[in-house]
């Protein structure tokens, strides 16, 4: 493992974030044409011969996509907005979601309550 520690900084670059929505938004697009049966010759045949009803899986895909995009950039936002601004310069060393407390051996020892004699 290398000795640079990242700061929150340099995980949470903007375009590091659009790329994350990017990927679910392209990863929705495509479950979503591959469950409509935009790949089969059934659903190309009706498109082509104009009796397909509805939105086309196409354009269904291009609308969950975007709705996926859309959503996940608002959720990453909205979580960055949790990070406190004087912890985006200090390192990581530890996983974020460890109590400072957990690194002493001394707390998973006695509960401190009475004991058994």
């Amino acid at each position: 493992m290398s000795d640079e520690k990242p700061t929150r900084r340099d995980i949470l670059r903007p375009l590091h974030l659009l790329g994350i929505a990017l990927g679910c938004g392209v990863f929705a697009a495509l479950v979503t044409l591959v469950s409509t049966g935009a790949f089969t010759a059934r659903v190309n045949n009706a498109i082509i011969d104009g009796t397909y009803q509805g939105l086309t899986p196409l354009a269904l895909g291009l609308v969950v996509g975007g709705g996926a995009f859309i959503v996940t950039l608002l959720m990453l936002s909205m979580l960055i907005l949790a990070v406190d601004p004087n912890k985006v310069t200090k390192t990581i060393d530890r996983p974020v979601l460890y109590d400072a407390e957990s690194d002493d051996d001394s707390t998973t020892g006695s509960t401190g309550g009475p004991s058994a004699s």
